[in-house]
């Protein structure tokens, strides 16, 4: 299991920057079922840069609520990069913000197969450059924990907003 223990924690550290910059951020979650949101939202006046986190756990919620097309979940299943992709970048566009961060991932114990194992995870963060500049881009990274469900959701949801962070300072 990966370690994200830091003092402080990266919530209160994405948190400062975000109010920092002035930007704000959205997240479309999967697999971590809320998490990212949660820990957002444990940190006071988080409401200065978070928006709102949806919860698209199932095809249709990705595909009415984010607007994933139906060709890129058909194609590649929901735990895939270009879903990623356009959950993070769809959640930025529907909420508005400056970013958008999305997950989508196998938690276990079930699930896994030879190409994606249990512990796969795809995290999307998305920017949003103003509107001429050519700024906007969309990222996603894959990446594999190891551990039991709870742990691995934790894990992915740390490692999103670590990845959110470097983005955001860079």
């Amino acid at each position: 299991m990966r370690e994200f223990a830091s003092d402080p924690p990266i919530e209160v550290r994405i948190g400062d920057v975000l109010r920092e910059t002035g930007e704000t951020v959205a997240v479309a979650e999967s697999c971590t079922g809320g998490l990212i949101g949660s820990l957002l939202t444990d940190v006071p006046g988080s409401s200065d840069y978070f928006d709102r986190s949806l919860v698209t756990y199932s095809y249709d919620a990705k595909l009415t609520a984010l607007g994933v097309s139906r060709e890129s979940l058909d194609e590649h299943g929901a735990v895939s990069e270009p879903v990623a992709h356009e959950m993070a970048a769809g959640v930025r566009d529907t909420a508005g913000t400056d970013w958008g961060i999305s997950t989508t991932g196998i938690a276990g114990p079930d699930g896994g197969t030879a190409e994606k194992p249990v512990g796969t995870v795809f995290i999307g963060v998305a920017y949003r450059g103003e509107w001429g500049t050519g700024e906007s881009y969309t990222r996603v990274e894959r990446y594999e924990f190891d551990g039991g469900r709870t742990e691995i959701k934790e894990q992915i949801a740390r490692q999103a907003l670590e990845t959110l962070l470097v983005a955001v300072e860079t």
